[in-house]
């Protein structure tokens, strides 16, 4: 179960929805949502109330010389809501204007 979490998700969508209390995981693929959830839930201290689990296919690339297509892995991520007093310190992101 240690290896339920690859890494955070951190792109302009997944920051906007931390607002909302969302957190974005990338996860193995074998993971299902109980394991997500306790998994978030003892690493980071923190209670889950929901998660949403989804599929991401992998794309197909042009690589070398003569432009060989080859294929990325499909991929699993994981969206997890908290309670809406509690955060995740890792996703934290300083929202001052520069």
């Amino acid at each position: 179960m240690n290896n339920v979490l690859i890494s955070p998700i951190i792109t302009e969508k997944s920051t906007q929805l931390i607002q909302k209390g969302w957190y974005t995981f990338a996860i193995h693929l074998e993971s299902n949502k109980t394991e997500v959830a306790k998994a978030v839930e003892d690493q980071f201290k923190v209670h889950v109330v929901d998660v949403r689990t989804t599929l991401v296919k992998g794309k197909t690339k042009r690589v070398g010389k003569r432009r060989a297509l080859t294929s990325q892995s499909n991929w699993k991520k994981a969206m997890v809501r908290l309670k809406p007093t509690e955060k995740i310190e890792l996703f934290q992101v300083d929202s001052s204007p520069k």
